[in-house]
């Protein structure tokens, strides 16, 4: 899957409350990916904080994204169970998902998120993920 595929997957397949997030896809090789999310006050807490709903919502969304390149092409699957930890805030910054599969079987996927802010290379969290996958 090339970056313009993914690009295209996340226009067409998900909801426009995600598409909303204004994300893009940095980089993609087989089942690893890097997504950005543009910094914008409406994400925020006061201070300029990013807060964590975008930050979870940018995470699911990098592993399905992952998941999908590790399988070659889009594949329908529901998030079974996702867990974050946040390490240190975000503060008037983009924010950079890089997402990788852990594991790809036929009906379950699993998948890990470190979560930065653009320019710091400290995580500023962690998400894993478990993913039911659709029979394909």
């Amino acid at each position: 899957m090339t970056k313009d595929e993914a690009q295209t997957l996340l226009a067409e397949v998900f909801a426009p409350w995600v598409q909303a997030l204004n994300l893009s896809v940095e980089e993609i090789n087989g089942g690893k990916l890097t997504l950005k999310m543009k910094f914008d006050e409406q994400l925020c807490r006061e201070g300029g904080i990013v807060c964590g709903q975008s930050m979870m919502a940018i995470s699911d969304t990098a592993m399905v994204l992952a998941i999908c390149s590790a399988s070659k092409g889009y594949r329908p699957m529901g998030t079974v169970d996702q867990t974050t930890h946040f390490m240190k805030p975000i503060s008037n910054k983009d924010v950079i998902a890089k997402a990788s599969v852990t594991r790809l079987g036929r009906t379950m996927a699993f998948a890990q998120t470190t979560i930065y802010a653009e320019g710091d290379e400290r995580p500023a969290g962690i998400a894993t993920a478990a993913y039911a996958l659709s029979p394909s």
